[in-house]
């Protein structure tokens, strides 16, 4: 699957903010109650992620949505 260019702008927000944070994508992953292997795909670009999951992901980063999205 070719990722469009929204989710990939989410993919580097998501990577930019983990890193700045400390977080490993394991461990964000286990804050945020997600599989590391899903997570790491929607990291890649590779998996778009559902509302409900982008809602777990930013709670666990304590960042708003408008932080993520490019939009």
């Amino acid at each position: 699957m070719q990722s469009s260019k929204t989710t990939m702008t989410i993919a580097i927000n998501l990577k930019t903010i983990r890193t700045k944070l400390g977080y490993t994508q394991s461990n964000l992953a286990e804050k945020a109650d997600m599989n590391p292997n899903a997570y790491a795909k929607i990291e890649r670009g590779e998996r778009r992620a559902n509302t409900d999951t982008l809602e777990k992901i930013c709670k666990a980063l304590k960042v708003k949505s408008s932080d993520i999205l490019p939009f």
